[in-house]
Protein backbone atom coordinates (compact mmCIF):
# COMPACT_ATOMS: atom_id res chain seq x y z
CA UNK A 1 0.00 0.00 0.00
CA UNK A 2 1.26 3.66 -0.95
CA UNK A 3 0.31 7.36 -0.16
CA UNK A 4 0.90 9.57 -3.20
CA UNK A 5 1.01 13.21 -4.06
CA UNK A 6 2.76 15.55 -5.53
CA UNK A 7 3.28 19.67 -5.72
CA UNK A 8 1.30 22.01 -7.07
CA UNK A 9 3.16 22.23 -10.71
CA UNK A 10 3.37 18.16 -10.62
CA UNK A 11 7.28 18.60 -11.06
CA UNK A 12 7.96 16.69 -8.00
CA UNK A 13 6.17 13.92 -6.91
CA UNK A 14 5.97 11.91 -3.31
CA UNK A 15 5.42 8.52 -2.60
CA UNK A 16 5.02 6.91 0.79
CA UNK A 17 5.37 3.64 1.47
CA UNK A 18 3.48 2.26 4.35
CA UNK A 19 0.88 -0.63 5.45
CA UNK A 20 -1.44 2.45 6.46
CA UNK A 21 -1.87 6.11 6.68
CA UNK A 22 1.22 7.64 8.86
CA UNK A 23 0.07 9.33 11.97
CA UNK A 24 -1.57 13.26 11.06
CA UNK A 25 -1.01 15.77 13.53
CA UNK A 26 -2.02 19.66 13.31
CA UNK A 27 0.82 22.15 14.64
CA UNK A 28 -0.63 25.68 15.55
CA UNK A 29 2.55 27.38 16.12
CA UNK A 30 3.35 30.52 14.50
CA UNK A 31 5.92 29.26 11.91
CA UNK A 32 3.72 26.57 10.80
CA UNK A 33 1.12 29.06 10.37
CA UNK A 34 3.30 31.58 8.50
CA UNK A 35 4.37 28.66 6.10
CA UNK A 36 1.10 27.45 5.42
CA UNK A 37 -0.36 30.87 5.27
CA UNK A 38 -3.43 29.17 7.10
CA UNK A 39 -4.50 28.50 10.83
CA UNK A 40 -2.14 25.06 11.18
CA UNK A 41 -0.26 22.82 9.33
CA UNK A 42 -0.99 19.27 8.77
CA UNK A 43 1.69 16.78 8.81
CA UNK A 44 2.40 12.94 8.60
CA UNK A 45 5.45 12.02 10.82
CA UNK A 46 7.07 9.29 8.97
CA UNK A 47 10.39 6.62 8.39
CA UNK A 48 12.78 8.99 6.24
CA UNK A 49 13.51 5.88 4.00
CA UNK A 50 9.61 5.57 3.39
CA UNK A 51 9.23 8.89 1.90
CA UNK A 52 10.65 8.97 -1.59
CA UNK A 53 11.03 11.86 -3.73
CA UNK A 54 11.29 12.34 -7.57
CA UNK A 55 11.97 15.62 -9.03
CA UNK A 56 14.00 18.54 -8.06
CA UNK A 57 13.67 19.46 -4.72
CA UNK A 58 15.56 22.87 -2.86
CA UNK A 59 16.03 22.57 0.92
CA UNK A 60 16.04 26.13 3.40
CA UNK A 61 17.73 25.55 6.61
CA UNK A 62 16.99 27.08 10.00
CA UNK A 63 17.32 26.58 13.86
CA UNK A 64 14.58 26.99 16.05
CA UNK A 65 14.33 26.24 20.16
CA UNK A 66 17.87 24.61 19.51
CA UNK A 67 16.69 21.88 16.75
CA UNK A 68 17.99 22.25 13.30
CA UNK A 69 15.10 22.14 10.37
CA UNK A 70 15.54 21.34 6.67
CA UNK A 71 12.86 22.14 4.16
CA UNK A 72 12.32 20.27 1.13
CA UNK A 73 10.81 22.03 -1.38
CA UNK A 74 9.95 22.08 -5.19
CA UNK A 75 12.34 23.99 -6.88
CA UNK A 76 9.68 25.09 -9.68
CA UNK A 77 6.56 26.03 -7.87
CA UNK A 78 8.36 26.39 -4.00
CA UNK A 79 5.79 23.91 -2.72
CA UNK A 80 6.99 22.66 0.66
CA UNK A 81 6.44 19.19 0.67
CA UNK A 82 8.23 17.91 3.92
CA UNK A 83 11.13 18.51 6.60
CA UNK A 84 13.98 16.90 8.55
CA UNK A 85 14.82 17.68 12.07
CA UNK A 86 17.27 17.13 14.83
CA UNK A 87 14.55 16.84 17.32
CA UNK A 88 13.10 13.52 15.65
CA UNK A 89 15.93 11.91 13.66
CA UNK A 90 15.45 9.54 10.83
CA UNK A 91 12.01 10.73 10.29
CA UNK A 92 10.48 13.34 7.41
CA UNK A 93 7.78 15.34 7.94
CA UNK A 94 5.07 15.39 5.28
CA UNK A 95 2.95 17.96 4.39
CA UNK A 96 -0.75 16.63 4.56
CA UNK A 97 -1.91 18.69 2.16
CA UNK A 98 0.21 17.72 -1.14
CA UNK A 99 -0.85 14.08 -0.75
CA UNK A 100 -3.97 12.78 -2.88
CA UNK A 101 -7.05 11.82 -0.15
CA UNK A 102 -5.30 14.59 2.52
CA UNK A 103 -9.36 15.95 2.56
CA UNK A 104 -10.15 12.34 4.27
CA UNK A 105 -8.13 12.27 7.15
CA UNK A 106 -8.46 13.52 10.50
CA UNK A 107 -5.45 14.45 13.04
CA UNK A 108 -4.76 12.61 16.21
CA UNK A 109 -2.67 15.12 17.80
CA UNK A 110 -2.68 19.21 18.10
CA UNK A 111 0.25 20.72 18.98
CA UNK A 112 1.22 24.60 20.12
CA UNK A 113 -2.69 24.89 21.03
CA UNK A 114 -1.48 28.04 22.58
CA UNK A 115 -1.30 30.04 19.46
CA UNK A 116 -4.23 28.18 17.89
CA UNK A 117 -6.50 30.78 16.03
CA UNK A 118 -9.65 31.85 18.20
CA UNK A 119 -12.14 30.18 16.05
CA UNK A 120 -10.83 26.70 15.56
CA UNK A 121 -12.23 24.71 17.81
CA UNK A 122 -10.84 21.40 18.60
CA UNK A 123 -12.19 17.69 19.06
CA UNK A 124 -12.98 16.43 22.26
CA UNK A 125 -10.64 13.80 23.47
CA UNK A 126 -7.94 14.22 20.47
CA UNK A 127 -4.12 14.51 21.96
CA UNK A 128 -3.46 17.78 22.34
CA UNK A 129 -1.03 20.07 24.16
CA UNK A 130 -0.73 23.62 24.18
CA UNK A 131 3.28 23.71 23.09
CA UNK A 132 5.94 20.76 22.15
CA UNK A 133 4.73 17.60 23.72
CA UNK A 134 7.81 15.47 25.14
CA UNK A 135 8.86 12.59 22.98
CA UNK A 136 7.50 9.85 25.15
CA UNK A 137 4.18 11.64 25.22
CA UNK A 138 3.90 12.58 21.81
CA UNK A 139 4.63 9.14 20.33
CA UNK A 140 2.30 7.33 22.55
CA UNK A 141 -0.65 9.54 20.96
CA UNK A 142 0.81 8.99 17.49
CA UNK A 143 2.16 5.23 17.57
CA UNK A 144 -0.08 3.98 20.65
Amino acid sequence: MGFTGQCRCGQVAIDIEAQQLPPLYACHCLNCQRWSGSAFGLHLLCGAAAVRVTGEVVTYMHEHQGQTSTQSLCGVCHTRLFNETTAAPGMRVVRAGVLDGAQAWVPVAHIWTRRRQPWVVLPQGVAQWEETPTAEAFGKALFG
